[in-house]
């Protein structure tokens, strides 16, 4: 992608365009208002993205965003989201094939009537069994959310996998409300924030650190049960866009294992003694060796960072095994790859 052949590449502002303040070279937001120097050029770069994305070349559109991260403040709510996105096009680049497959009547079938009794039969095990995940589809908010968020992943990357997305982050989601309920806790049903992701508000504070921890990793167990499931009806239909899906929920819930800010990670680390901080490190850079996933890096080097500071906590064994076990495994599903 020849970006820089572009008529603004390697043009320098040397005023902001809203207050006319004086820009240094290479600034990126103005000094006294704050305007993004490179506005006009970050619209353009969103528009090419979205058009490659529709059209499915989504190498092209991540190599869009990466472009406009350089453009943006790594602190902005801006590069945040776009972070987010490239984090999303990374993961599917491996599936980009979807749909693509071979040529015969069997492999030219849609991917709805090839997984339809699969489907039926997931349906009829969540009625039957698991009518708990129906509950928060009850509450307006949720169900409302829902379908922007829906809308929004529709347009960037087709229905089938927008649908999935948004059932497996649901169903995350619902791994922390049934951890609260199990806990006597108090909580909302889950909302969605389109471009994000989705979060659980609770309704009173935590300060038992083996609840928190708790209540933090059930959300990524569940996430890799969804990502199971998926697999499950790929194993037996050898639609691929189910392969996508369960790769982009494990790569998803893998990347809320990062030990920082609110994610899952952090909840699940807090609780840790320094000792046992250090034998998930281990785990997590085992897992990158035999691999390869490259955001272990990333959640290694905040594990990392995480026990050498001083706010160890009391120790839990089981949040430990959990915490080796979703990386190991969500790393796995992650880089599955078609058979």
């Amino acid at each position: 992608m020849a970006d820089a052949a572009q008529p603004w590449a390697g043009r320098r502002h040397s005023a902001c365009v809203n207050c006319n303040t004086e820009l240094a070279p290479h600034a990126l937001t103005c000094p006294a208002c704050l305007t993004l120097v490179h506005s006009e050029r970050l619209k353009d770069l969103a528009r090419r993205a979205e058009t490659s994305t529709a059209n499915g070349a989504l190498g092209e559109a991540r190599q869009l965003w990466e472009v406009s991260l350089t453009l943006l403040p790594a602190t902005s709510r801006q590069h945040a989201v776009i972070s987010a996105r490239v984090a999303d096009l990374s993961a599917l680049a491996a599936s980009a094939t979807v749909g693509q497959g071979g040529g015969s009547a069997q492999g030219t079938r849609s991917w709805w009537k090839a997984g339809t009794a699969a489907i039926a039969a997931l349906a009829l095990l969540l009625i039957g069994k698991f009518k708990f995940l129906l509950l928060g589809l009850t509450k307006a908010k949720t169900f409302l959310s829902m379908f922007a968020f829906f809308g929004v992943y529709w347009t960037a990357f087709g229905w089938p996998l927008a649908l999935g997305l948004v059932v497996s982050i649901y169903i995350h989601e619902m791994g922390h409300v049934a951890a609260l309920r199990k806990l006597n806790i108090a909580a909302g049903a889950p909302l969605f924030i389109p471009g994000v992701g989705a979060f659980v508000l609770l309704k009173q504070h935590i300060d038992d650190p083996r609840k928190d921890a708790f209540i933090g990793l059930a959300g990524p167990v569940w996430g890799l049960a969804a990502a199971v499931a998926a697999l499950a009806v790929y194993a037996v239909t050898g639609t691929k866009i189910w392969l996508a899906i369960g790769q982009l929920t494990g790569f998803i819930n893998l990347f809320n294992l990062i030990p920082v800010w609110q994610l899952d990670g952090a909840r699940g680390f807090h609780v840790l003694t320094r000792a046992q901080r250090w034998a998930v490190v281990l785990a997590i850079a085992t897992a990158f060796l035999v691999l390869g996933q490259k955001l272990l890096l990333i959640v290694g080097a905040v594990a990392v960072w995480r026990s050498f500071k001083r706010d160890s906590g009391p120790g839990d064994n089981r949040a430990v095994a959990t915490f080796v076990v979703l990386v190991a495994a969500l790393s796995w599903i992650s880089m599955l790859r078609a058979v």
